[in-house]
């Protein structure tokens, strides 16, 4: 039975932060996710998971400044002890937060560095990485994402990952599958899913355009959830998307599994 997560960074949008945990416990959600957990003391996110009685599944590592649009830090040759820096940090919230999935956005390709030290820096950002969180029991993810919404982004496709994933040569290292910006890059969900499945620690979805939930566009989740499925993936699905309208208005094609103890 695939189980879904809530992502509290897009769902839940119509109440502040800290009370979306309530609202995605009363829909029927027993995991969370959400893109940065920093601002906010470790101890009171872990007092809302408690309450409510909900898993943390993922978190990302510190991505640099969100806000001025910076997409990770990790293929940065001048930002490492930065990067260093928020593994300790992302470590420190896992923990805490008794997550043992943490993510890693890679960065805009950044200009006037050669390509043999932009990518050097990450593969050896990366072996850091996957050491350090190995050590305390949590995997380190990679995520590509789509250039059209962030363009510029490093890695962008599923094979490009895989590549990198070769040369850091680390068994830490996990493929974070986002549905949603894969069929914006790449499309043939299905056989790659199917063909990288062991790789594949978290999925997330979205359909498309428009990132709302499935249903809203052209991907055919319903026979990708099947093949998924029989597939035998325990992992989770982060439901990564922008609510069309109210969060709860748009939860009809996830009613059926959330019914089934949340997942």
């Amino acid at each position: 039975m695939l189980k879904f997560s809530a992502n509290l960074t897009m769902m839940f949008n119509e109440v502040d932060f800290l009370s979306r945990f309530e609202r995605a416990s009363r829909a029927g959600f027993k995991g969370v996710e959400y893109l940065f957990p920093y601002e906010w003391k470790k101890e009171l996110l872990a007092e809302q998971l408690g309450k409510y009685k909900i898993e943390q599944v993922l978190l990302n590592l510190p991505a640099g400044d969100w806000g001025a649009g910076e997409r990770g830090i990790a293929c940065l040759p001048q930002r490492v002890g930065e990067f260093q820096e928020g593994v300790g940090l992302a470590i420190e919230y896992a923990k805490a937060l008794n997550c043992s999935r943490v993510n890693c956005l890679v960065g805009l390709t950044p200009d006037g560095i050669s390509a043999e030290k932009i990518r050097q820096s990450l593969v050896d950002n990366l072996r850091f990485a996957a050491t350090a969180l190995g050590e305390e029991g949590i995997r380190l993810l990679v995520e590509p994402l789509n250039t059209q919404d962030n363009p510029g982004f490093y890695l962008a496709h599923t094979q490009d990952a895989l590549q990198l994933f070769k040369e850091v040569n680390h068994s830490n290292l996990w493929l974070q599958y986002d549905i949603y910006h894969m069929q914006v890059m790449e499309g043939n969900l299905t056989k790659t899913i199917l063909n990288n499945l062991a790789l594949i620690a978290h999925m997330q979805l979205g359909d498309n355009p428009g990132r709302h939930e499935p249903g809203t566009g052209e991907i055919n989740y319903d026979n990708l959830f099947r093949f998924i499925d029989e597939a035998g993936y325990d992992g989770w699905i982060g439901c990564e998307y922008k609510p069309a309208g109210v969060t709860e208005d748009g939860l009809g094609w996830i009613k059926s599994y959330l019914e089934k103890g949340g997942k």
